[in-house]
């Protein structure tokens, strides 16, 4: 039976200002990716976040970033190695203070944007991030997109592939570029049927019409997209359906 973990990022409002709808999606998916301030978040949403996910059962995990509130941490940066490493340990530590002390913890890590596509390519940024974790805790998984360059430094630490339902992909495995047309797949046909191929197959379409290994061990839906609720409803309940086992994997 294949089994498949379901992430979407929340927590990514600010003060007054609010992006996805948190409290449904925690009812969908079974790894929350909580913004920790650097991107979107701040200390109140990131306390209600950790309380509703402890609450309804959903494994924690801290959504790291390049320090980037302004661009939503979709600027890649360029940041020394050991202010990186600083930056994600200070913003790991804070989340996992905020869920420790709602009853749960932080359970995996999984870098945003920018800082996501960076360490996939980048071999220097991906041993910051990870040299981050392994000072802090080095059980905690990395969540990464899979064929990242993560994986050739991440010496002691956990990797973990993950695929995007709603998002495109080029021949080699990466994720088109949102300044791209068509980087975000919206239709709920295509990205359910995407989603099943990706838990079943391990593979994925690329724009190219080439189909790409995957083997990931989770699966993100969005929740910043015009009717991310309804569509992650769908794509959870299409993969039961497929006989999918849907499990947390930190």
């Amino acid at each position: 039976m294949a089994v498949i973990d379901i992430n979407a990022d929340l927590g990514e409002g600010f003060g007054i200002w609010e992006l996805g709808d948190d409290l449904a999606l925690l009812d969908v998916i079974t790894s929350a990716n909580v913004a920790c301030g650097f991107h979107a978040g701040d200390p109140l949403i990131m306390r209600r976040v950790c309380a509703a996910a402890v609450e309804r059962g959903v494994t924690i995990g801290a959504q790291v970033s390049y320090r980037d509130l302004a661009g939503f941490g979709r600027r890649e940066m360029d940041v020394a190695p050991p202010e990186l490493t600083a930056e994600v340990l200070y913003q790991l530590a804070a989340l996992d203070g905020i869920a420790r002390a709602e009853g749960g913890r932080v359970a995996y890590v999984k870098p945003h944007g920018a800082l996501y596509n960076r360490v996939a390519r980048d071999p220097v940024q991906a041993r910051a991030v990870a040299d981050a974790v392994r000072a802090y805790d080095p059980s905690l998984p990395l969540l990464t997109l899979a064929g990242s360059a993560v994986r050739d430094v991440a010496e002691g630490l956990t990797v973990v592939a993950e695929c995007f339902a709603d998002r495109a992909y080029t021949p080699s495995g990466r994720l088109v570029s949102r300044r791209e047309p068509g980087a975000v797949v919206h239709d709920r046909d295509t990205v359910v049927q995407r989603a099943v191929r990706m838990a079943v197959e391990g593979t994925v379409i690329s724009v190219d019409g080439d189909a790409v290994a995957l083997d990931a061990r989770s699966m993100c839906v969005h929740g910043d997209t015009p009717g991310a609720v309804d569509l992650a409803r769908s794509v959870r309940s299409a993969l039961s359906e497929a006989g999918v086992a849907l499990e947390p994997f930190a």
